[in-house]
Order: C-alpha cells, then sequence, then structure tokens
C-alpha cells in the first residue's frame, strides 16, 4: 500500500465502490450469492453441501470458478500488452457488458453470474506487479485486518498513515455496494450499464495515465 501514490489510491477506492455496485446487484439477483465476495460464498458452499442442497453448492462453486478464471485471465492480459492496467480494465468491462446482455436473454441468462465474477476477479489483476497484486479490490477481510493492524501501529505511537488507504478501500465497496443496491431497487438489472460505463471510464483514464507516463 505505501509503494502507491495518492492516485493510485483514489482510483483503487473507485473500483473498489464497483466491485460493491456489481456485488450488490448480483446478490440481490442471484438471492444470496456473491460475484465478488468469494469467502461468502466458500462458506455458502460448506453449508450448502452440508444441508444437501447441491444446486446451492454448485452455484457458490461456479462462481468461485468463475472469479479464479477471471483473475488468471487479468494476470494473463496484463502480462501481454503494454499498457496493461487499462488493458484489464477494458476486459472487465466488456465482460461486464456482455453480464448484462446474457440477462437479456433467458436462455443465456444462468452465464451472466459467472461472467459477473470474472470481471471482479479480473479486476483485481489491476493493481497487479511482478506477478503479485498489491492492492486488493474485492476482499475486504485481509483489508481490515491490516486496517486494524495499522491504527495498532499509531495508536503505539508508531508511523502508520497506511490506515487511510485501507480505510478508503473499504469505505469504496461499503458505497459501492448502497449504490448498486438502490440502482437495482430502481432500475433493475439496467443498473449493470451504470457499472459497465464506470469500468469504460476507468479504462480510459488509466490509458491517458500510460501515455503520459510514457511522454
Amino acid at each position: 500500500m505505501q509503494e502507491h501514490g495518492q492516485r493510485d489510491l483514489a482510483l483503487a477506492g473507485g473500483l473498489a465502490a464497483l466491485a460493491g455496485f456489481v456485488d450488490a446487484i448480483g446478490f440481490i439477483k442471484i438471492g444470496g450469492f456473491f460475484v465478488a465476495f468469494m469467502s461468502g460464498n466458500t462458506t455458502l458452499a460448506g453449508v450448502s453441501l452440508a444441508e444437501g442442497r447441491f444446486w446451492d453448492f454448485a452455484q457458490a462453486g461456479g462462481l468461485i470458478a468463475a472469479f479464479v478464471a477471471g483473475v488468471v485471465g487479468g494476470s494473463i492480459l496484463g502480462r501481454l500488452v503494454r499498457r496493461r492496467q487499462s488493458a484489464v480494465m477494458l476486459a472487465v468491462a466488456a465482460l461486464l457488458a456482455t453480464a448484462a446482455l446474457a440477462y437479456l436473454d433467458p436462455r443465456a441468462a444462468l452465464l451472466a453470474p459467472p461472467l459477473l465474477a470474472a470481471a471482479m476477479g479480473a479486476e483485481n489483476a489491476v493493481f497487479e506487479r511482478d506477478g503479485e497484486v498489491t492492492i486488493g479490490l474485492t476482499y475486504m477481510t485481509g483489508t481490515l485486518v491490516k486496517l486494524g493492524q495499522a491504527v495498532a501501529r499509531a495508536l503505539s505511537g508508531e508511523p502508520a498513515t497506511e490506515w487511510r488507504g485501507y480505510f478508503l478501500l473499504w469505505a469504496g465497496l461499503s458505497i459501492g455496494s448502497i449504490m448498486g443496491g438502490t440502482a437495482f431497487t430502481f432500475l433493475g438489472l439496467w443498473a449493470l450499464w451504470i457499472a459497465v460505463c464506470f469500468a469504460v471510464a476507468a479504462a480510459l483514464l488509466m490509458r491517458l495515465r500510460e501515455r503520459s507516463a510514457t511522454v
């Protein structure tokens, strides 16, 4: 976290908000499953299997697999292209748009949740360096642990200003989930197009930053 500047942290907060927005829509639409929060799906998968709800187990497991596939795809894409951040974000936008289109056709609607999960997995490859994710955008448990540790260091008199970055990520995801739930209430699945537009705008912003960095 400390190796990133203020612009990166602001961008990460926005992308965390996007994850919260999409996750809220997915949670409501699918009915209790997540497209960004895989710890929750892991627990749901275990409970479903224990209770003999095999379809729910398959749903949770499928979302986890799609999320991991998205991480793999985003990471590979980032290794293949020069301007990696904007390319990965465009891929996220494309996956979100494909999911939104899939929901328009009842025959393809089952593909939409895995596509959303893949998009959220790929988003985590935006801040990847030397094969490691430097800022996690969709998993807040680890972020809250690091936030608590930073606060503990600060209370002990040690320099620990990085707590602000961790708080920004958590706040971004929280605000995004509120906005996603509200948008779904009023717009239904059309709210996904807001996420698509945001992802495209983020990709364009990243492209501008990448171009200016090479000048």
